[in-house]
């Protein structure tokens, strides 16, 4: 039944349970946490638990999200890490 799934959610929970790459660009990793926490604004479920003397804004819940490496992410072409697009000569 999981090779007939016309839905695409079992590609998704198989995406989910690898680790994200590592993030090692402060930029990228504040570009995500961005996006994710735009994500959490307009309702998308927590991925992490949330502790009770944890993080309560939605950014820096988005933030440990990251670090823990459970949001996957894709880079743009040309990215090279240090915040600026290389452009193609």
């Amino acid at each position: 039944m999981a090779d007939t799934d016309l839905t695409g959610t079992h590609a998704v929970e198989e995406a989910a349970a690898q680790p994200a790459a590592p993030i090692t660009s402060r930029f990228l990793f504040v570009d995500v946490a961005a996006q994710r926490a735009k994500q959490l604004r307009r309702g998308a479920l927590p991925r992490v638990e949330r502790q009770p003397g944890g993080p309560n804004k939605l950014e820096r819940l988005a933030m440990e999200e990251v670090r823990r490496r459970v949001i996957q992410y894709t880079v743009p072409t040309g990215y090279d890490g240090k915040g600026v697009r290389v452009q193609a000569i």
